[in-house]
């Protein structure tokens, strides 16, 4: 089922089916990219109860073994449409036995959507509702539009003059990094730059980013409390992922166990987590 809202001649399109963003008109341009299969099926999964990779597949809690893909499950499910206005809507979802079988918690996501002007607002509500402490990860996967040559589009980071990639091998962290020299906080986008993958930021100084085509700001992504930012595209594929995280893949030598998962977060019983960031057009 896709929902739209709008307001002030800016509107949005999300499939309850993962609450995924289809659509971000202005003017009858659509900043979120198209879907082409030759490149990719997904226009913006939201990533949980995990972001990125585990080794194997799988991961630990005491003595039982469980599995999970990529990204988690939450791109996977029809969402609940929990609250709907003109210009916003709120998406739920809670656990099932097929999630259980995966990740074996009570919980709900909740993923709102509010066009505020020019200005999309994304917020996620996790909330426990196990007994005990609850581990994971939320992040963001949004595929902007790119329309003519990739090489007309830049980032302009707000603080950044210097970016510490984390390097990927097989989709986990090889444990090599390496800087990324900006200028004057810019960094021109070339498709070699994703030949080893997804650039992977773990912290950053800046909280936004703004793309530029022709030098021209296009879009303002902010990430508010999201510390951590993956940057991906494929090759020639006209889109660009921004994709603020909190948490991210296994290391190569990672043990397994979810609790002591690097970036993992980790809720008490009836606690919940708020998180948001947003897209300004520009």
């Amino acid at each position: 089922m896709k929902i739209e809202i709008q307001n002030q001649g800016f509107s949005a399109e999300i499939n309850s089916l993962g609450a995924e963003l289809t659509r971000l008109d202005q003017n009858n341009f659509n900043y979120i990219w198209t879907v082409d299969k030759a490149f990719w099926d997904k226009t913006s999964p939201v990533l949980f109860p995990v972001v990125g990779k585990l080794k194997n597949d799988s991961y630990t809690i005491d003595d039982g073994l469980f599995s999970l893909s990529r990204h988690g499950f939450a791109r996977d499910f029809d969402f609940e449409v929990h609250q709907k206005t003109e210009n916003s809507v709120t998406f739920s979802l809670r656990e099932n036995p097929q999630t259980l079988l995966h990740y074996p918690f009570a919980f709900e996501l909740q993923i709102g959507y509010t066009l505020l002007q020019n200005t999309l607002v994304i917020e996620y509500f996790i909330t426990n509702n196990a007994a005990g402490k609850m581990p994971f990860s939320i992040g963001a996967h949004p595929a902007f539009t790119i329309d003519g040559a990739f090489e007309d589009y830049a980032l302009v980071f707000e603080n950044d003059q210097e970016l510490l990639r984390h390097e990927l091998e097989n989709g986990l962290f090889s444990g090599k990094t390496s800087a990324i020299l900006l200028q004057d906080k810019t960094l021109p986008l070339h498709y070699s730059l994703f030949e080893k993958d997804a650039l992977v930021f773990k912290k950053l100084k800046s909280k936004y980013l703004t793309i530029l085509k022709n030098n021209n700001p296009f879009l303002k992504v902010t990430f508010g409390n999201f510390p951590s930012l993956g940057i991906w595209t494929k090759p020639d594929a006209p889109f660009l992922c921004i994709e603020p995280w909190q948490g991210y893949a296994d290391a190569a030598d990672a043990n397994g166990a979810i609790f002591e998962k690097e970036g993992i977060l980790v809720l008490d019983q009836g606690q919940t987590y708020k998180a948001s960031f947003a897209i300004e057009m520009l």
